[in-house]
């Protein structure tokens, strides 16, 4: 696990102590709920300064609010860190239950988090594990009223993709998680959702891929959605290749 550390990004100290928290049900995953870009690494410490910023001096928090943050090039920034107790899944009850993590994902621009960024995210989870964390991953929606952790986050929670140790890296090809908007494609997505999609296309004799399918959303990805869509009998702009709710359910179990 790439570590960075509070000192190595510069965290300021906190108004107060944390509460602690030695072991709890598990971890909840976050987005910014912000737009967000992806850039340059060297601007992920000031990013993280930025949020700590935001939380201590516009919203009166003692502290950034998570317990870590994963940047999109995989490396997991401390925050309140092990065993603190976060203030971002809701309040004390549900802070209490989960710990909270954190991606650089935005509810626009790169809404999607990157191959190294789930890496960055199973790392985390398996280090918190180790450390007290309960076997449960949920997302901050689960139990409270928000979009966080955003369709593309969230579709990763419900599958398992984001269950450290290999046993499950992808959403299995036999049953994909459940669709995560159409806007999610159209942002150029990196996960494994993607090649969980490419290779139930495949299956049904679908694809217009040369090679893969993979993680990255490609124009043979969307070339091969749409022969699912013209052999589902959808004709002109609905069959463009852009995924819909109608098509993808049908897609995510195999029909016998």
């Amino acid at each position: 696990m790439q570590l960075v550390t509070r000192a190595q990004w510069g965290a300021r100290q906190p108004d107060n102590g944390h509460d602690r928290v030695s072991s709890n049900k598990g971890v909840k995953v976050h987005y910014l709920g912000s737009p967000y870009n992806f850039g340059d690494h060297s601007t992920c410490a000031g990013y993280m300064r930025r949020v700590q910023r935001d939380h201590m001096d516009g919203n009166g928090w003692a502290d950034f609010a998570y317990n870590f943050a994963v940047c999109e090039h995989g490396s997991v920034f401390e925050g309140r860190g092990l065993r603190a107790q976060n203030a971002a899944n809701g309040n004390t009850a549900l802070n209490r239950q989960h710990f909270a993590v954190l991606a650089f994902v935005g509810s626009s621009g790169s809404t999607a988090p990157t191959g190294a960024q789930v890496q960055g995210l199973k790392e985390v989870i398996a280090y918190l594990r180790a450390n007290g964390a309960g076997q449960e991953i949920r997302g901050h929606k689960d139990g409270y009223a928000t979009d966080c952790p955003g369709p593309a986050l969230y579709a990763l929670v419900q599958s398992g993709a984001l269950e450290p140790g290999g046993s499950k890296p992808d959403p299995e090809p036999q049953g994909l998680a459940p669709f995560p908007g159409a806007a999610y494609f159209k942002g150029n997505p990196n996960s494994p959702l993607i090649t969980a999609m490419g290779r139930r296309l495949v299956a049904e004799g679908c694809s217009a891929y040369a090679e893969g399918p993979g993680p990255r959303w490609t124009d043979a990805d969307r070339r091969s959605y749409a022969k699912w869509q013209r052999k589902l009998g959808f004709t002109g702009t609905d069959a463009d290749g852009w995924p819909g709710a109608s098509s993808w359910a049908k897609l995510r179990v195999p029909r016998t």
